[in-house]
This record gives structure tokens, sequence and C-alpha cells, in this order.
């Protein structure tokens, strides 16, 4: 769903290529919704729909966000055909992975919680605490930085108000960063750990080029200053995360 599907693809490619087991992978394009940004023949080329795959069992699958916070779910004219996705993850992939507006959509498909706005763009790298241990966090120190770049949150009373889910990661600036289901059947991260160096420079940069005026990206540039380097504080925790849920959460439970 994100609107640079190549740059994604690479991204989540990296991610899941970091673990010695043997990876088969399909893209899945919405039929809603036509890309802005990425070439029509090189979706039907390389990208099904659900119409092609609904018949199939996955083990995995992850769901990318998308750049539509300011808009209620059902404003979005795939919302439709993403439900359909949600039950399809429901009753044919042993354990699916929710990513940033993902995360947010699919905690309200299946439980209810819906998302609120925040007063200013959450962007950035932040610190987290593992509250929970967690085979997803295996090999984490206790506290791990994690990218995020998003203008809505889940609030964490709602998240504990329901059994089924637990929160694994969180902190008092950057929110809840990482929620599963009690099975580990489903795992909703908040960021990005998939981003490369430049993701945040380059979507601050867009931002100021729009003339939104954007805060600088929090401990991203050395000492905050965008004139400064970059300092990368997340790749090995993004890196841990995506291994650790191919591992323990899709190759070792899968039947």
């Amino acid at each position: 769903l994100m609107p640079n599907k190549k740059e994604t693809e690479i991204h989540l490619m990296k991610m899941l290529s970091n673990t010695p087991l043997q990876i088969e992978l399909d893209l899945i394009r919405t039929k809603s919704r036509k890309s802005k940004y990425t070439d029509m023949d090189y979706l039907t080329k390389n990208y099904k729909s659900l119409d092609e795959i609904k018949h199939k069992k996955y083990d995995g699958l992850i769901i990318t966000g998308a750049p539509v916070e300011h808009l209620e779910f059902d404003e979005i004219d795939y919302w439709d055909e993403l439900k359909e996705l949600f039950e399809f993850a429901r009753t044919n992939v042993y354990s699916s992975l929710f990513i940033c507006w993902a995360s947010q959509a699919a905690l309200y498909y299946y439980y209810g919680i819906d998302k609120k706005p925040l007063d200013s763009k959450l962007s950035g790298v932040f610190e987290y605490e593992v509250v929970q241990e967690s085979k997803l966090t295996r090999g984490l120190d206790d506290y791990f930085y994690y990218p995020q770049s998003r203008n809505t949150k889940n609030d964490e009373a709602d998240i504990l108000a329901e059994r089924d889910l637990k929160i694994i990661a969180k902190s008092d600036e950057g929110g809840v960063c990482i929620v599963t289901s009690t099975d580990d059947r489903f795992v909703f991260i908040s960021g990005h750990g998939e981003y490369e160096t430049d993701t945040i420079y380059n979507e601050y940069m867009r931002d100021l080029n729009k003339g939104i005026n954007p805060s600088i990206p929090k401990n991203y540039f050395k000492d905050d200053d965008h004139s400064n380097p970059i300092v990368v504080r997340w790749k090995s925790s993004g890196s841990l995360i995506f291994s650790n849920w191919i591992n323990h959460f899709v190759y070792q439970q899968t039947p």
C-alpha cells in the first residue's frame, strides 16, 4: 500500500533476506485503486490481485503502511478490498505482520480499536522499552530504537482493554510500538524497521518542499541538526525483529 512500491519492495526484501531460510514471495496489489507512483505495466507483470491468490494458503503475510491517515477507514477507496484481505489473513495465513497505518487498520478491523490524531507528526527514531517477553524481541536489549513516521496513534488503554492483545514494546514519547495477539498470529508494529538510512530524510525534504514546515525528525540527524549527518540507530533492531517473526512466528509454528 506504500506509494513508492519498488522502494518498499527493496526495503522488505532486505529484511527478509537476513535469514538462512529460503523464502518465496508473492506481491499483492489492490485492484480498486490505481497507483500514481508505480507504472501499471510493472504492477501487472510483478503483482497479483487478491482474486488471483485467494485460493492459496500462506505461511506469512506483510501489509505495509499507507499515507491515508487523514481519512477515516471507511472513506478509503480500497477499504472493502482490504477488509477482504484481512479476512483472508484470518483463514488462509498463519502469521500476519501489519506495519504502521496497516497496523492501525488491522487493529480497527479485528478489534474495533480506532486510531487517534496526534498533535503533531511523530517523525524520527525513538527509544522503546521491551515491556513483555516475546520471541519477537528475542536477542534485543531492554531498550532499542525504531523509526516512526505517522500523524496518528493507538491509545495504550484501548489496547490493554482487549484481552487477546499484548503490548510488547512502548515508550512515553513514541507511544506503543509492538503489539501481538496472544497466539502470535497477528503482529502490529507502528514503526518502520525496514527503513533505509535516507528514507526519513526523503520524507522530511518532501514535506519541506510542499511547504508543510515539518519539525526536524527526532534522534535522526546528529544533535538534531538537519545539516549534520544521519545517525543510524535502528537497523540491528529492525533486522532482528523481522528475522524473529520469520523464524519463531512463521517457520517454526506453521503446520
